[in-house]
């Protein structure tokens, strides 16, 4: 049985929700155009992937397909959405439904600001201020929630409400992803220029993926460029 389900963060999780397709399925769709067609994977069917993904022949890689059930905080979202093509999302609504309390993420550590990657971070902030930073997280994060669950008992409308609720918020999705845009996600979103918490998803899905697709997804990240 394939991996189905793993925690991420604090409260988030990736689950495999369907599949279509196996690496037999991208050497079919490449040797159809010589007519052809194989019931098993051999070792010639994994050179072909080798094959097909050096030499950027990705079409075949197209003819698969990936859903996931996610969780993760909004921040996380707002940069995996950024992932376009052969991708498409559907997400919880803040309009149709009431968010819960205590759905917010809150990092075990905090770190310090990069002084190379002006956009990244790095190391940790030292314990005293660790400890403050912590404080105030939790306190904000409450606090906004608090005052969300006021707005909406005042009888204001939910996709108005919502608006005071933070970025860490957790939000789920449904992903749907071809194999060769989910290489891409996993190649970019894992590199260390990534922010350390879509990282751990991208690690996530890059687990569930290569047992799905190995031949085919461990030559698409040696080869195909983003």
């Amino acid at each position: 049985m394939p991996l189905t389900e793993l925690a991420v963060l604090d409260r988030g999780f990736v689950k495999l929700v369907d599949h279509m397709g196996s690496d037999l399925s991208v050497v079919n769709a490449a040797r159809v155009s010589f007519g052809k067609r194989k019931e098993a994977f051999d070792e010639a069917d994994g050179k072909l992937i080798s094959y097909l993904a050096e030499h950027d022949h990705t079409s075949p890689f197209r003819h698969t397909a990936l859903t996931f059930h996610v969780k993760a905080p909004i921040f996380v979202f707002r940069q995996w959405m950024k992932h376009k093509v052969a991708s498409e999302f559907n997400e919880v609504s803040g309009r149709y439904v009431e968010f819960p309390e205590d759905e917010f993420y809150v990092p075990e550590v905090f770190r310090r600001q990069a002084k190379v990657n002006k956009q990244g971070s790095e190391g940790q902030v030292d314990v005293e201020a660790g400890d403050q930073a912590h404080a105030l997280f939790l306190e904000t994060c409450r606090n906004a929630v608090v005052q969300y669950k006021k707005l909406i008992s005042l009888g204001v409308c939910r996709e108005q409400a919502r608006c005071v609720l933070p970025l860490g918020l957790y939000s789920e999705v449904y992903w749907t992803v071809s194999l060769q845009a989910a290489a891409h996600f996993i190649r970019l979103r894992t590199d260390g220029h990534a922010q350390w918490e879509i990282q751990q998803y991208a690690h996530a899905v890059r687990r569930m993926v290569e047992e799905l697709f190995p031949h085919s997804l461990k030559a698409l990240l040696e080869n195909v460029q983003p």
